[in-house]
């Protein structure tokens, strides 16, 4: 009877023991905090049929632990487990958006990244690319872009559209295209034409459109009001300032400031959100880059029982962030090349399948040119006066 007694605790806790390593496993993470990055290591985002290109798996590991890797076009996993991906001979079919995911083993088992987000790759089978120098361009920076061209024709003639308005307009081989100051009027779908003689013909191809994204420094805030946040404690809420910032690194730093009813409910924050007394009224918040003198406001926003139209907050003196249109762009072209830049407000494009614009206007009809007309080329196919409230 004593054995018995004896031998079931024992038993119990061999039971138990056993168990420890599956509960043990069961906790232990599949995936980290870490976001894989892809980055361009050569060739473009815009390439031609044929042409190669290289991309960079990086995972923001500081402990630079060993990762294996997995590549993605799309939702479907490729081959390749490189850190480097490769695109040697490529294939109109092989555009698409691609994404990395580090991956490594471990004794409790495989541990992944987060995906990275996507790097839209386009491989064109024509016979030009209109590329950009930056992916995104800021509101005042310069927009560069080039005209590239399959093969080696004697261009005398290139044009830029956006959004099929022609912008301009000029005579030589230059192939580049320079646009200062540019605002977020500027943003659109731009491409090329290009046009040479050969053979006593002229001959003219297209680019097909590329989307242009043109980014303020500081975006216009938009408030939220956080009143179901459990930790904040009873009679409390929380405002949030949230704001794009785009400048480049260093970048200056941001102050917030949030106002109710139009009253200043603190001094400046460094922090983008400030928790307040619940109360009904209106609230907005204000982000502001002192050393750029920018000042974005948010809209006003009512919490609770508000009567009458929102308090528009005042409008004090900041920097024009120019969200105009810009003046007319000017060519810069080298000092090997003379160039005669014309300039275009709202001359349509020519559409063959829609219009066909007047003689004084119309680009030459566009013919793609065989493989005897490109050598060496195959077919392919702030406010003042301020009191604080703190309500």
């Amino acid at each position: 009877m004593m054995l018995s007694a004896l031998t079931k605790p024992l038993s119990l806790s061999v039971s138990v023991l056993s168990l420890l390593p599956q509960l043990i496993v069961s906790e232990v993470p599949t995936s980290t905090s870490y976001r894989a990055v892809v980055e361009i290591v050569s060739g473009d985002s815009r390439i031609f049929s044929g042409e190669r290109l290289s991309l960079r798996c990086i995972i923001p590991d500081p402990y630079q632990a060993s990762w294996g890797y997995l590549w993605f076009r799309g939702s479907v996993q490729l081959p390749q487990t490189g850190e480097i991906f490769q695109l040697w001979n490529a294939n109109v079919k092989e555009s698409g958006k691609y994404s990395c995911q580090g991956k490594k083993e471990t004794d409790v088992g495989s541990i992944k990244t987060l995906r990275s987000l996507p790097y839209e790759i386009h491989v064109d089978g024509g016979f030009a690319i209109l590329q950009l120098a930056k992916r995104s361009v800021l509101v005042g920076d310069a927009l560069d872009l080039k005209c590239r061209l399959r093969g080696n024709a004697p261009v005398h003639q290139t044009i830029l559209y956006r959004d099929g308005i022609q912008v301009m307009v000029q005579s030589g081989s230059s192939l580049n295209f320079h646009l200062p100051h540019v605002t977020l009027e500027d943003e659109g779908r731009y491409s090329c034409r290009v046009s040479w003689d050969l053979s006593r013909r002229t001959h003219s191809v297209m680019s097909v459109p590329t989307l242009v994204n043109i980014l303020e420094v500081l975006a216009k805030p938009v408030l939220e009001i956080d009143k179901d946040n459990a930790q904040l404690g009873r009679n409390k809420m929380n405002l949030i300032c949230h704001v794009q910032y785009n400048a480049p690194a260093p970048a200056p730093p941001v102050n917030y400031y949030f106002y109710k009813n139009n009253n200043l409910l603190g001094p400046a924050t460094s922090l983008n959100h400030m928790h307040v007394n619940t109360a009904a009224g209106w609230y907005s918040c204000r982000a502001k880059v002192p050393k750029l003198d920018i000042v974005r406001w948010s809209e006003p926003r009512s919490f609770g029982e508000v009567t009458g139209p929102p308090l528009m907050p005042p409008h004090p003196h900041h920097r024009n962030q120019m969200t105009s249109r810009s003046p007319v762009h000017t060519f810069s072209a080298p000092e090997t090349q003379p160039a005669s830049p014309k300039y275009f407000a709202s001359t349509p494009s020519f559409n063959q399948r829609t219009e066909s614009p007047s003689p004084s206007e119309a680009p030459d009809p566009t013919s793609l040119p065989t493989s005897d007309r490109l050598p060496g080329q195959t077919q392919t196919p702030e406010p003042q006066g301020v009191s604080w409230g703190l309500f």
